[in-house]
């Protein structure tokens, strides 16, 4: 279940904390026990990536919001939460986390199972793949399309900043030279790391979902085995549940 705070009932999902991943509980275990926590608007691009990956292993969590406005995520309870004062924060039981891929690994390493192994850590091969495709993401991909989401959606229509051009073409040219090799590794296999869906394409949901919400988006035809990876990701119902909860600004 997908609880709000604060804490309205949306949806609920099961859980599994034992320490054996392989072990599964009875839908009754799952049911008595308690949601874990992400502090942060759902619509976060980091909040989401936490909030996917909970969906994919059908965990039960609850969704506390946080109020900008007033400064809530620099508050002294949320500090002790994420020192550094951002979102998402997780909460299960006494452990806290924050940095949403840590957060991320946590909850598919805990509640993994046969049908649901994003990790792969069971092979030595597919879980460096899946590394190395992973680090692509943060290093290479994300620098590249994030600041076009800021400049053409963020910054104007939640900030009041006009849209640096200057920035978007350069970040073009950029995300331009990515997608060139992401079209040639995709067109030798479905996913980044291999024949298999993993958390390397998962990760890579939040910023491109508001991506394809800019004047932009149109790129992505220009390399098709990328686009056809993006309507993949897309179709799955983790990624089509989270993303309702995504309503982009308009560019």
């Amino acid at each position: 279940m997908v609880l709000t705070s604060c804490c309205t009932p949306l949806a609920r999902r099961q859980i599994d904390t034992h320490p054996d991943p392989s072990h599964a509980f009875s839908q009754h275990q799952l049911r008595e026990m308690a949601p874990v926590k992400v502090f942060g608007p759902a619509m976060s691009t980091n909040v989401a990536r936490v909030l996917v990956f909970l969906e994919e292993v059908g965990a039960e969590y609850e969704v506390v919001d946080m109020d900008f406005k007033v400064m809530e995520h620099k508050s002294p309870e949320h500090l002790a939460r994420n020192p550094f004062g951002q979102i998402p924060a997780f909460q299960d039981g006494d452990l806290l986390l924050f940095e949403s891929r840590a957060i991320s690994k946590y909850v598919l390493r805990k509640y993994k199972t046969g049908e649901v192994d994003l990790l792969r850590e069971g092979n030595l091969k597919e879980a460096a793949m899946v590394d190395v495709w992973t680090e692509v993401d943060a290093h290479t991909y994300n620098p590249a399309l994030s600041p076009i989401v800021y400049q053409c959606l963020f910054n104007p229509m939640m900030r009041g900043i006009p849209t640096d051009e200057k920035v978007v073409a350069e970040s073009l040219e950029k995300l331009k030279k990515v997608l060139e090799v992401y079209e040639a590794r995709l067109s030798q296999h479905e996913y980044l790391a291999g024949d298999f869906v993993s958390f390397a394409d998962l990760n890579h949901f939040p910023y491109t979902f508001y991506f394809m919400a800019t004047p932009h988006a149109a790129l992505f035809d220009s390399y098709p085995h990328v686009k056809a990876w993006w309507e993949r990701i897309m179709a799955r119902p983790a990624i089509k549940k989270i993303s309702a909860t995504m309503v982009p600004p308009k560019a």
